[in-house]
């Protein structure tokens, strides 16, 4: 005879079957947008650090009466507010984009045309400091072989250089789609994102003091990563830039934006660049140079890493600097750039799910 199912199994085979659909939804949903979900993070973090920017200016174009707020105008003020991350965030970064594949192109060009020979540095070793030049001879450094790894090195990297810089030239339009997905998702996600924060939090059924926990977590790291590593990464970019700039060394911003770019890391840094730079110089004979460029480096320069990474980055997060390494060279690794603040972000949530796990279900043994 058959088993009669009791009205709880019903419920039980109803509900898991809910849940399965729930979960195949959001897996197909996010893998439809899977192209744009770090678009979708980036307008996200803008719009938590530029958050005060738009209620400072909610608050001056709300309509008042007798000096009193009677209604606010939210959409005038994301819209004025998106205008103005456009025009001081974003031109910027194209124009700085163009000037920085001009710049590739151009040291691509003379490499390959051997106007720029990085063998030099070879012939001048030899000329300026023949004693060194033999010792190396002597320990079996062969100066031929030398000149033929630089020349082997510096054709791979610009051709490196020159290959990425055409794939960004063909990929404009795509660039251009994503920057205005995210400008069009940080004028909504400003003009509603409290409103959406609050119903995500009233949907998922995991506990709303955890799930703010969560959200308050993610925005304090975002904002503290995005802040802290991008403000130390673009001053010890810039005064590199314009150090070598000074110093007559060519393509000057394609070294700083370099510069920049690794000094996301949290070791090694921008010296990777400037580093070898001094070598350089003092092998070429350019001793005041050498000697300038090692004090900006290691003083003004490093002490922008001592001090202010340390101050933004570190103490917001309130994660370990070694965790904060191990984070950042991972999420690079697995996320491409937009890994510096992923991946902080990661490992911050990771603490703080274990450590919610920890105090509700953990215990000492007994």
């Amino acid at each position: 005879m058959p088993i009669e199912s009791s009205p709880q199994a019903l419920r039980n085979v109803r509900r898991n079957l809910f849940f399965i659909l729930v979960a195949f939804t959001t897996l197909a949903f996010l893998g439809m947008i899977g192209p744009f979900l770090i678009t979708v993070l980036w307008a996200v973090v803008l719009t938590m650090i530029f958050y005060g920017l738009y209620k400072w200016i909610r608050l001056r174009v709300a309509k008042r009466r007798k000096g009193e707020v009677v209604g606010e105008r939210k959409g005038l003020a994301a819209a004025i507010t998106s205008v103005l991350i456009f025009c001081f965030v974003i031109i910027p970064f194209i124009f700085l984009s163009i000037a920085l594949v001009n710049q590739g192109l151009g040291l691509y060009e003379q490499i390959q045309s051997g106007e720029l020979d990085p063998t030099f540095i070879v012939d001048d070793l030899q000329r300026r400091l023949p004693r060194v030049y033999d010792m190396l001879g002597d320990a079996g450094v062969s100066p031929a072989l030398v000149k033929e790894k630089l020349t082997t090195f510096a054709g791979t990297a610009s051709q490196f250089v020159a290959e990425r810089v055409l794939s960004f030239g063909g990929n404009l339009l795509n660039v251009f789609v994503q920057f205005t997905l995210m400008l069009y998702l940080l004028y909504f996600f400003l003009k509603d994102g409290k409103v959406l924060l609050d119903k995500i939090v009233d949907t998922i059924p995991m506990g709303n003091v955890r799930e703010r926990m969560l959200f308050r977590r993610f925005a304090q790291v975002s904002k503290a990563t995005l802040k802290g590593t991008l403000v130390v990464a673009l001053v010890q970019g810039t005064i590199g830039g314009v150090m070598f700039a000074i110093l007559g060394i060519p393509a000057a911003l394609l070294w700083g934006v370099a510069m920049t770019l690794l000094a996301l890391l949290p070791v090694g840094g921008s010296a990777i660049v400037w580093g070898p730079t001094v070598i350089i110089l003092f092998a070429q004979g350019y001793v005041g140079r050498a000697i300038a460029l090692l004090v900006v480096g290691a003083l003004i320069i490093g002490l922008v890493d001592n001090l202010l990474r340390p101050l933004l980055v570190g103490r917001d997060t309130e994660m370990p600097d070694y965790l904060v390494l191990l984070s950042t060279l991972g999420g690079i690794t697995y996320f491409g750039l937009s890994g510096f603040v992923i991946g902080p972000t990661i490992a911050a949530l990771f603490i703080t799910v274990w450590e919610m796990m920890g105090k509700d279900y953990g215990g000492a043994s007994s």
